[in-house]
């Protein structure tokens, strides 16, 4: 849409989006802005805990009869036969880890008869002994509402096969399941002469989920407090302001304050993930570089920040807030 819009003597000539709105002459020296476009086949990979093969129903194991459930209580290090060091729970039954979950965000793709295979461990009361950095615990939302325990993002599971503490019949299931190490690599990863290349295939192997989890140059990720957040290709979380406007569009950080928030730039709408791509847009701002916008809100990183997912700049100042994947503020909490 192409409006005129006439302040005195001046024609100030603003090509805005149809979702950005109309503008008009904004006053303050600097301010005006001009938006620029919008912008298993070959057996079960759960373990065959039915008797008569996966998914037949026939000998099924229930669990809670075979193998444990409920929180993990304290979790400690054991020893692993063949394995070496391998997390288990208070009463010593052995923690897995599903390839095919991701960690960055933290996520199940173990429901259904899955779930009924490998139990997610609850979050609940969870807590370390000795070898394992108490930093490292997290927990994931599962699709049934329940919170799961996680370890370096990596959601936790028992094997219902695992009749006793100790056993670690699960390891190597389907080839996607794994003692869990302290960690969250694979127990053993970096065991024996091929310590240094199983190190880093692992870490490779991690690089590539998080790329694919995340997929783009803007993502939208999980946050266990302050729900769907937007990060950059970085995973630096992003914000908007409160003396910015959206409609009209205005810029209310500019010179100095740039030095603390810093302007976005724009990103390829075809590689973002998460977030609608008619929401992502771009702006001029007055020193004629361009911002990313999200609803056609400007956003910014926080050099608060120092590590990837950090929000310390939520509620700052009562005019900062991460953004979330619908370009609204993020809740406030406690």
């Amino acid at each position: 849409m192409r409006r005129e819009i006439f302040a005195g003597s001046a024609v100030a000539v603003l090509m805005m989006t149809a979702a950005c709105g109309s503008s008009d002459n904004y006053g303050g020296k600097g301010n005006t802005v001009q938006p620029v476009g919008d912008s298993k086949q070959v057996g079960s990979p759960y373990g065959d805990v039915y008797g008569g093969g996966a998914g037949s129903g026939s000998g099924a194991v229930p669990v809670g009869q075979a193998g444990k459930t409920g929180p993990a209580g304290q979790l400690k290090v054991s020893e692993v036969q063949g394995l070496g060091a391998g997390v288990t729970d208070s009463e010593g039954f052995t923690l897995y880890r599903f390839d095919k979950d991701t960690p960055k965000p933290p996520k199940s793709n173990c429901e259904g008869d899955c779930a009924a295979a490998w139990p997610a461990v609850a979050a609940d009361g969870a807590s370390v002994s000795a070898g394992i950095d108490e930093a490292l615990l997290g927990s994931v939302d599962r699709a049934d509402g329940t919170k799961q325990l996680t370890i370096a993002g990596w959601p936790v599971y028992r094997y219902a096969k695992d009749a006793k503490a100790g056993d670690a019949l699960g390891e190597g299931v389907g080839g996607t399941w794994h003692v869990l190490g302290p960690g969250g690599k694979p127990a053993g990863a970096a065991k024996g002469a091929d310590a240094g290349a199983g190190a880093e295939k692992e870490e490779k192997e991690e690089e590539q989920t998080d790329a694919a989890a995340k997929g783009g140059d803007l993502n939208a990720v999980q946050n266990a407090e302050l729900g769907t957040l937007v990060e950059d290709a970085d995973g630096k979380t992003l914000y908007r302001f409160d003396k910015d406007s959206a409609w009209p569009m205005k810029i209310g950080c500019v010179d100095a304050c740039t030095d603390t928030w810093k302007p976005a730039k724009p990103v390829d709408k075809d590689k973002v993930n998460g977030i609608a791509p008619e929401l992502i847009g771009k702006v001029k701002r007055p020193d004629g570089t361009e911002q990313l916008t999200i609803d056609c809100w400007p956003v910014y990183s926080f050099t608060g920040d120092k590590e990837p997912g950090d929000t310390t700049g939520h509620n700052n100042k009562g005019l900062w807030f991460a953004i979330t994947d619908k370009g609204k503020k993020a809740k406030v909490v406690g």
